[in-house]
């Protein structure tokens, strides 16, 4: 009798990869406070009373700045979303499973990418 292709990680693995994604989210939120704090400070170290050509450049830097700081807050939420959408995989016990082939996802790849929902194969597919 051969052996069956198994079909979802088993409650112990389950508990494993909500381990690793609990601790990616507790980190990835605590970045995305800081990153919304950095966009809610107000500048105290004002160039109010220096030269008008100075001031130019430190606004256009703290424009460009503040961009960037918001598409890092942008990208940080779209990975909390996808830590928190894992986390419901996890508990719908589905979580590993690639969303193309319908195949077990690797442990090894689910380490590193935890809110992957695409295994190696389904992404080169993409490609």
């Amino acid at each position: 009798m051969a052996d069956k292709e198994k079909t979802r990680y088993s409650d112990a693995e389950l508990e494993e990869f909500k381990a690793i994604i609990n601790s990616k989210l507790t980190e990835a939120k605590t970045d995305l406070d800081l990153l919304n704090d950095t966009m809610s400070l107000k500048d105290d170290n004002g160039t109010d009373d220096t030269s008008p050509s100075f001031k130019l450049i430190e606004d256009g830097s703290d424009v460009l700045s503040r961009e960037e700081t918001s598409q890092l807050a942008v990208r940080q939420e779209k990975f909390v979303k996808s830590l928190n959408e894992a986390l419901i995989r996890i508990e719908n016990h589905n979580y590993g499973i690639c969303r193309v082939t319908n195949k077990l996802i690797s442990k090894e790849r689910l380490r590193i990418v935890p809110h992957a929902t695409l295994s190696i194969e389904a992404k080169r597919l993409q490609s």
